[in-house]
């Protein structure tokens, strides 16, 4: 104190710095490598949860909470690989999807597969038949459901700028996306709150995640209800020991993606199946595959601005194409 007292006398303007140099930089310093250690610490955390969920977190007993799953969208992609992956699990389960022929055909895979019983249920969730649901859940009636799996998903053509996007696709998404997991989750509800266990799990997808969609706006406001709606739903029922979950795909080889390859980034439905089954129960918004929590990790870092301008720009390239594409056909 002596000295700083000095230097006041000696030299002014250097008595101003001193101080400075006492009061900040060490605390400055200190806050900083706090500020550091958090991240770090941050970061080591997220990485173990990852770990963990994608590779070492096993799957829950889904034949605890009832005999049977239901899944929509069956016959195809994602849903068809859950439904064979849940059969697998010893749980018996109701096939929903438009055509009763591809119904029958893989209920006919999973009995011989896996001996597991099936029931089939001819449903056109795009449709506007008036008494739908209603008949859906008769055919229900009685089963001990345990498991609801809302997959019946619907995207567009193509890219396309709203203005230009037909009305009646605009219902059916609505319909599809929304309306069905909607009024689907409504139906099991009961039977799950009375035993008060039960698992509700809406396919979602990155698009309703994403800072932006471009030139896929309903389909992604469409993802986003799935989510929302699962989340506000998990929070509602979780504490009568219904868990609701939106489980976040990115591009799977599927009819709906338009991909017929798989890569490293791009799994075949079966193998993100398993991962799919192994998540149902956990987080109320979960990016099952581990490759796609990667995709995702790097979406959130890059900047909002940035994403959307190369969005955009895939957009308006994929509309143009299938355009292109449109028009030869014509020729």
């Amino acid at each position: 104190m002596e000295s700083l007292c000095a230097t006041i006398m000696s030299n002014p303007s250097g008595a101003l710095f001193a101080i400075r140099d006492i009061v900040f930089e060490a605390p400055l310093t200190s806050f900083l490598t706090l500020v550091g250690l958090s991240v770090v610490l941050s970061l080591f955390f997220q990485f173990l949860g990852f770990l963990c969920s994608s590779f070492f977190r096993g799957g829950k007993n889904l034949k605890a909470l009832g005999e049977w799953a239901v899944v929509t969208g069956a016959t195809d992609g994602i849903g068809k690989a859950i439904a064979k992956r849940l059969a697998k699990k010893g749980l018996k389960v109701v096939l929903i999807s438009r055509t009763m022929e591809k119904l029958e055909a893989v209920a006919k895979e999973i009995k011989d597969k896996y001996n597991t019983e099936t029931k089939c249920i001819a449903a056109n969730f795009g449709s506007d038949e008036k008494d739908m649901y209603a008949r859906i859940a008769s055919e229900m009636s009685g089963l001990d459901v345990g498991v609801l799996v809302n997959n019946v998903g619907v995207s567009y053509d193509h890219a396309e700028y709203l203005a230009e996007v037909p009305q009646e696709l605009i219902e059916r998404m609505i319909r599809v996306n929304c309306d069905a997991t909607t009024y689907m989750t409504r139906i099991v509800l009961p039977g799950m709150v009375n035993k008060k266990k039960g698992a509700i799990v809406s396919i979602g997808s990155a698009a309703g995640q994403v800072p932006a969609d471009p030139l896929y706006t309903v389909y992604a406001a469409s993802k986003a209800y799935v989510d929302a709606f699962s989340r506000s739903l998990n929070a509602e029922y979780g504490p009568l020991g219904i868990t609701a979950q939106c489980q976040i795909p990115l591009y799977v080889v599927s009819k709906l993606a338009k991909i017929r390859k798989p890569s490293f980034f791009v799994p075949t439905p079966d193998n993100y199946a398993v991962a799919a089954v192994n998540s149902i129960g956990y987080e109320s918004s979960v990016v099952p595959y581990w490759t796609h929590k990667i995709q995702m990790w790097a979406i959130a870092v890059l900047p909002a601005s940035i994403f959307e301008k190369i969005k955009r720009n895939m957009g308006i390239s994929i509309r143009k194409r299938a355009l292109k594409k449109k028009e030869l056909k014509k020729d």
